[in-house]
């Protein structure tokens, strides 16, 4: 099979049995017919794209959308799931990491990303000598787009 048509096939698949989930009201599988399941089915598609048939640039939104998905699917189940922006940061290190396995680039950008959701996320358990990350992180939580802003400017024209 083509590379792209294995990609719509299994799209094709994910939103059939999504669509059924709604459509038939299975009471057991109900709670997947809500919209972090299309992230799901999208980040799997991806994936499968990605191992399936070496399209290793596929992997970083395959596990970004898979792990929003499961995130999200998770917020709205799970009671005592963390809630916090360090989760998003956590799930595009993840993907950094595992695509750098295959593409031998970006690990460093994984690592960072990780190490800044550990920290973000550690920030409520943290000793009283460690506080001053806690304004630091909060300042990042104020001015977060800014420095965003900034960063793309100065990669955009960055010689």
């Amino acid at each position: 099979m083509k590379q792209s048509q294995s990609f719509l096939a299994i799209t094709l698949i994910g939103f059939g049995l999504y669509f059924l989930i709604q459509q038939y009201d299975i009471p057991i599988l109900s709670q997947f017919g809500n919209w972090p399941s299309i992230l799901v089915i999208l980040g799997v598609a991806f994936l499968f794209s990605a191992y399936g048939n070496n399209q290793h640039d596929n992997i970083l939104p395959g596990i970004i959308l898979f792990g929003l998905g499961i995130h999200f699917h998770l917020l709205q189940h799970q009671v005592n799931w963390i809630d916090h922006w360090g989760m998003y940061t956590l799930i595009i290190g993840i993907a950094f990491i595992l695509r750098a396995q295959k593409k031998r680039q970006g690990t460093i950008i994984g690592i960072i990303f990780i190490v800044i959701s550990f920290l973000a996320l550690s920030a409520f358990a943290m000793p009283t000598w460690l506080g001053w990350l806690d304004v630091v992180f909060n300042m990042i939580e104020q001015f977060w787009p800014i420095l965003l802003i900034i960063i793309g400017f100065f990669m955009l024209f960055k010689k």
